[in-house]
């Protein structure tokens, strides 16, 4: 694994490393990780999850995952912009998620500002697929050496600088590039991993929003 970053799993197929053998992790590494998503609420559940993660495991938040979205009124933006000081004591009375105040007050803060980038670019994943990197700024191959080096990339700062911009917390580089491949706007598959070319087929049919 140290020189290819994959693992081979008992079905014969090898898969990026960071899975680690898990079987809920391993289905979230085939089923999703990467799959391009224009769903706004699935975009606004993950960017908020990403904040959620700062100083934890993914599998941490994925693991409490249905609870998040009991808390969170299922990522509904228009919803969670109308939350107020109760359902901040709500939450962080709710053993269930991660009860950091800052991280639930953001999750709030920028419900709000993702219904005024909605109504401004007509969806969020019109603005977030604008962000999209070209060809030109991507590695010429994903390696688990440019991965582990690529934390985050010039797409994900300027990225993380428009939403800071506007308003929006815990949206550092670092959260939005995990954001990114998660929400398939890049294919960060390593070479070899099963997934790798199913996703790229997938991104080369993917219909971007207009």
């Amino acid at each position: 694994m140290e020189k290819t970053g994959l693992i081979p799993g008992e079905d014969g197929l090898d898969r990026c490393f960071w899975h680690g053998g898990l079987d809920d992790y391993r289905r979230y590494h085939d089923e999703e990780w990467g799959r391009p998503v224009t769903d706004d609420r699935r975009l606004f559940e993950k960017i908020c999850l990403e904040g959620f993660q700062s100083g934890l495991s993914w599998l941490t938040i994925l693991r409490k995952r249905e609870n998040f979205r009991a808390a969170f009124a299922g990522f509904d933006f228009h919803k969670v912009a109308l939350f107020d000081d109760a359902d901040i004591a709500r939450c962080l009375s709710d053993t269930g998620i991660v009860r950091h105040r800052g991280k639930i007050v953001s999750t709030i803060n920028n419900a709000r500002h993702a219904v005024d980038l909605a109504t401004e670019f007509g969806s969020l994943a019109r603005y977030f697929w604008s962000f999209e990197p070209s060809p030109q700024e991507r590695p010429q191959r994903m390696d688990y050496a440019t991965l582990r080096a690529n934390p985050t990339s010039p797409t994900s700062i300027r990225l993380s600088k428009d939403l800071k911009k506007r308003g929006w917390s815990f949206v550092g580089p670092t959260t939005v590039y995990a954001f990114m491949q998660a929400m398939g706007l890049v294919n960060d598959h390593i070479e070899g991993c099963c997934c790798r070319e199913p996703v790229e087929a997938m991104r080369a049919q993917f219909v971007r929003p207009a």
